[in-house]
C-alpha cells in the first residue's frame, strides 16, 4: 500500500485524467480511508438467512474481529480455511470474533460452501460478487482478504498471510 501511494505521488499531472491512472488514484484514496490506525467503515449484508446485520454488531462485542472476505469459488481460499478454523477454535473464547464476508452471487453455492467447509463463524454477504459494498468500501482487489478490528474500531491489520495469522492473534490475544 505504502509503495502504491509513493507511485501515485510521482505522477504527472497531465497524465492524472488518464481513465486507468485516474481509477488507480482513486483506489489509493479509498484504500487510505481503511488502512491500518485507520477506523472501520460499517457495512450492512444479510445472513444466509436473509436477516440484515451490521459489521458494527460484531465489532463492538469482540476484543477483535477478523473479517473474512472469501468466495465458493475462489481457489486459494481452502489452503486459508483450515488456519481460520484453528484461530477461531483457538481464540473465540478469549475474544475473537470472524465474520466470513462472501463475494459469492449464488446463495445455493455461499451456503453449501459455509457447510462444507465447516465454517461456523458468522456469515454475510450481499450476493453481488465483485460489485459488493465491501469491495468498495475497503478497496479489495484480490481475494482471500483478512482484515482485523479491534473493540474501539481500529484497524490494526490488513491482508494478514494466513501462515501468520496464529502468530498475530497470539501477540494480541494473551
Amino acid at each position: 500500500f505504502e509503495k502504491q501511494v509513493a507511485l501515485a505521488e510521482q505522477i504527472p499531472a497531465q497524465y492524472q485524467n488518464n481513465e486507468r491512472i485516474s481509477r488507480f488514484i482513486n483506489s489509493i484514496e479509498v484504500a487510505k480511508k481503511t488502512a491500518v490506525g485507520q477506523k472501520y467503515i460499517d457495512f450492512t449484508m444479510n445472513d444466509p438467512k436473509g436477516k440484515e446485520v451490521k459489521l458494527s454488531d460484531f465489532v463492538s462485542k469482540n476484543k477483535y474481529t477478523l473479517v473474512d472476505i472469501w468466495a465458493s469459488w475462489c481457489t486459494p481460499y481452502p489452503s486459508v480455511k483450515p488456519h481460520l478454523i484453528a484461530a477461531y477454535l483457538t481464540y473465540k473464547d478469549k475474544g475473537l470474533e470472524i465474520v466470513g464476508v462472501s463475494l459469492d452471487t449464488n446463495v445455493t453455492e455461499w451456503t453449501s460452501a459455509i457447510k462444507e467447509w465447516g465454517m461456523s463463524w458468522p456469515q454475510i454477504s450481499d450476493l453481488k460478487g465483485w460489485k459488493s459494498e465491501a469491495i468498495k468500501l475497503y478497496a479489495i482487489g484480490s481475494i482471500p482478504q483478512l482484515i482485523l478490528i479491534d473493540q474501539n474500531g481500529t484497524i490494526v491489520a490488513r491482508n494478514i498471510k494466513h501462515k501468520n495469522l496464529m502468530v498475530e492473534l497470539k501477540k494480541l490475544l494473551k
